[in-house]
Parts: structure tokens; C-alpha cells; sequence
């Protein structure tokens, strides 16, 4: 049976998520068998590594909320599982990842543009799925998938002459990375049938915790061990990709910093390709308060997002959301 991989306190719940979990993992299989060989297996890639199902996980639990054994439910939550791996196929190319948990990168299986038609057939199969779910499903998904590529474009071009690097990042997360979380547990309860206040709390609270979330893995991706997280420590860093500690280095040196933060910079923006380097500079991150900052400022959004769900009755459902969005801040991979 799939795990929650949530330690939820209440275990009938945790038994009953991991239930319904295990049938999105049933049918996410189905979702992606393509009659093609070659896509039927590249398809299959990511799934097979596994992963975290946080998306799905949310909208089955923003379900409870209201009626959660409803099987558009279900469906909904293929959908979002689907549209974010989909996305991986593509970040994994953009970014230039060797690894994606703990297995090769489609892209270094089969090349680029393989990753890239792969990702799209799996973007093709969501929206059939999500055709069934009614217009308004339609909408949302299509508002969602804009967001996606917005957050991927904006962080593509950096941002604008005058723009504050960190505000314009926290954007990036917004659309690259909250706006599908949010969208899971707007789907929850959505088809659970939940009034339109709660379903609006649980769009609110996704967009905190999505925030949250990308924030803890600019930490993980410098401070854990890679056999951990699948990934090459310092990937983002080695790829030049903008994270939270980076900008927080960059800003210190931009206001005067001292010689420590400006050596450190230098490394950052030297040539890391060589194993040794990466490490230097892994370890000059980690060393960094910058580290701390970033991972103070997830949890900020982690609280905020508790916050959120204030209005919910008590009960286990409201106890788990404020679980799960402690545990993604305090996550090792």
C-alpha cells in the first residue's frame, strides 16, 4: 500500500489516505500506457522512481473536508499528479538534472526532445482526464498551467531592471510551484462538495505552503545528502539557477557585504561542472547564514499557511493540513 508519508497523528485517517492513495497510484499506471513501446516507457520513467505524491495527497485530504469518497476525487487527483510530473520531464531538461529521484533523468535516458515530447503526452493525458470533470475543471487547469509557464519563463529571463530579485523570485514560486498546490486542494474540495469558503481557504493555504515548500528545497538542495534526495547536492547552484540563499548571498555583497560573502559569491558564479568545485561550494552554502535565512523564511510561509485555516472546524482533517505543512519545512529530502 502507498504511504501518506505524512506522520499523521490521527491513524485511521493516515489508513484511510493511504487507501485511496494507493488507488490514484493504480490509476495513474493506467493513465500513462501509451500503445507505443517507446512511450509507454518513457512515460512510465517518473512514476516508477516514485515521489512524494504531495499533490494528490492534498487533494484527497482537502476531501475530507467534505464528501471525500466521491470518485471525481479520485480523477481529480490523477489529474494534478500527472500535470506535475509532466512538468518534471521538462524542468529536468531546463535545468540540465543528471537526477530525478535517484534515477536518471529522462533527458539523459533518451535525450531532450524525448523529455520533452514525454512530458507533453502527459500533459495530454491530464486534460483528458480533466475534460471529464466539467468546464469548470477545464478552467482552472488551463488558469494553472499558464502559471506553470509563466514561473518557468520569469525564472528563464531573470527579472527586470529594478525589480527586486527576491520579490521577483517569490513570484516565480507562486506560479512555478504553489499555483499546482493550490489547485490540489482547491480540487479536493471542490468535488467533495465543500462550500465555496472552504474550498477558497484550502486555494489560499496551497499557495503558502507551495511557497513554503520550493523554499525547504533551496535548503535540502545544498544541506542533504544526495542518496537522500535522488538529486546531486548543489544541482541548482552548478546550473546557475536562481534559489533564495544565492539572492540573499548576492544581496549582502550588492549593500557591501563583507570579504567572506563576496569570496563566496565568486565561487558561485565561477565554473562548477568539476565535482570539486560543486562541493566547495556546497559546503560554502551550507557554512553561510544565508542557509538559515532561507529556511526561517520557509518556515514563515509554513505559519502563514496554518494561519489560513483558522475558519475550518476543528477536527483531524484541519490537524493534518497543519502537519503536513510543518512537515514540508522540516523535510530532509
Amino acid at each position: 500500500m502507498t504511504s501518506t508519508s505524512l506522520p499523521l497523528a490521527d491513524p485511521e485517517l493516515s489508513e484511510l489516505l493511504s487507501g485511496r492513495l494507493a488507488l490514484v497510484e493504480e490509476r495513474l499506471r493506467d493513465a500513462v500506457t501509451q500503445t507505443d513501446v517507446l512511450a509507454d516507457t518513457t512515460s512510465r520513467h517518473l512514476i516508477d522512481a516514485g515521489g512524494k505524491r504531495l499533490r494528490p495527497l492534498l487533494t484527497l485530504l482537502a476531501a475530507q473536508l467534505g464528501e471525500g469518497q466521491r470518485p471525481e476525487v479520485l480523477d481529480a487527483a490523477v489529474v494534478v499528479e500527472l500535470t506535475h510530473l509532466a512538468t518534471l520531464y521538462h524542468d529536468d531538461v531546463m535545468d540540465s538534472a543528471p537526477l530525478r529521484r535517484g534515477a536518471p533523468s529522462a533527458h539523459e535516458v533518451w535525450g531532450n526532445q524525448v523529455a520533452i515530447l514525454t512530458g507533453d503526452l502527459l500533459f495530454a493525458r491530464a486534460s483528458g482526464i480533466v475534460a471529464g470533470l466539467g468546464p469548470e475543471a477545464v478552467r482552472i487547469q488551463a488558469a494553472t498551467f499558464e502559471r506553470l509557464c509563466l514561473g518557468q519563463l520569469h525564472e528563464t529571463v531573470g527579472p527586470a531592471e529594478g525589480v527586486d530579485p527576491v520579490a521577483h523570485y517569490i513570484e516565480v514560486l507562486a506560479d512555478k510551484t504553489a499555483s499546482l498546490i493550490a489547485t490540489s486542494g482547491r480540487f479536493g474540495a471542490m468535488f467533495a462538495g465543500c462550500p465555496a469558503d472552504v474550498v477558497q481557504t484550502l486555494v489560499t493555504y496551497g499557495e503558502k505552503v507551495g511557497v513554503a515548500f520550493q523554499l525547504a528545497d533551496d535548503v535540502i538542495d545544498v544541506s542533504s545528502d544526495g542518496a537522500r534526495t535522488g538529486k546531486t547536492p548543489g544541482t541548482d547552484l552548478r546550473e546557475k539557477v536562481p534559489t533564495m540563499p544565492a539572492l540573499l548571498l548576492r544581496g549582502r555583497v550588492a549593500a557591501g557585504g563583507t570579504a567572506a560573502d563576496r569570496e563566496l559569491l565568486d565561487l558561485l558564479d565561477s565554473d562548477l561542472s568539476s565535482d570539486e568545485a560543486l562541493a566547495e561550494a556546497v559546503a560554502g552554502v551550507r557554512a553561510h547564514p544565508v542557509l538559515d535565512e532561507t529556511r526561517l523564511r520557509a518556515q514563515t510561509w509554513a505559519r502563514e499557511a496554518v494561519d489560513v485555516l483558522a475558519p475550518l472546524p476543528a477536527g483531524r482533517v484541519k490537524d493534518a493540513l497543519v502537519q503536513l505543512a510543518e512537515a514540508l519545512v522540516d523535510r530532509a529530502a
